[in-house]
């Protein structure tokens, strides 16, 4: 027996996992979880970063632009671009260069193969023409 079943459309079929979603916290929230974090004894601030959901690179981020807030400047948080990384570019170009020096290499190689391939076939052919008795080989004056 066959399962009959409705046809779909691309509206009825819905993907299982939601795209995740930035969380933002709202700045009276940030300050007094950075409070009671900073009021915490030693051993229970990882019970107040467990409670709340968060991370303590998080709190510290938080501290550092409360910080800058106060010192009156802006608190830009530094990002590592991948990019912009001297030792990456410096490492392509290497690798780059030795990609050229390795294609040439290998066209040398196959040309160097072709040329063995025809001189192999050409032997061949002056071996099948010859008579059986070995050439003579003297000097050569």
């Amino acid at each position: 027996m066959e399962e009959s079943r409705p046809p779909t459309t691309e509206d009825s079929v819905t993907d299982p996992a939601a795209r995740p979603v930035r969380r933002t916290y709202p700045a009276e929230y940030r300050a007094r979880v950075l409070a009671e974090y900073e009021a915490a004894p030693h051993g229970q601030k990882s019970a107040v970063l467990r409670r709340e959901g968060i991370y303590q690179t998080l709190v510290a981020e938080w501290a550092k632009a409360r910080d800058a807030e106060a010192a009156g400047t802006t608190y830009k948080r530094e990002r590592k671009s991948r990019s912009k990384d001297p030792g990456t570019a410096v490492q392509a170009v290497k690798l780059e260069a030795e990609n050229q020096r390795l294609t040439q290499q290998l066209a040398q190689t196959q040309a160097a193969l072709d040329v063995m391939g025809k001189v192999h076939g050409l032997l061949e052919l002056l071996s099948e023409r010859s008579p059986q008795s070995p050439p003579e080989t003297g000097p050569s004056r």
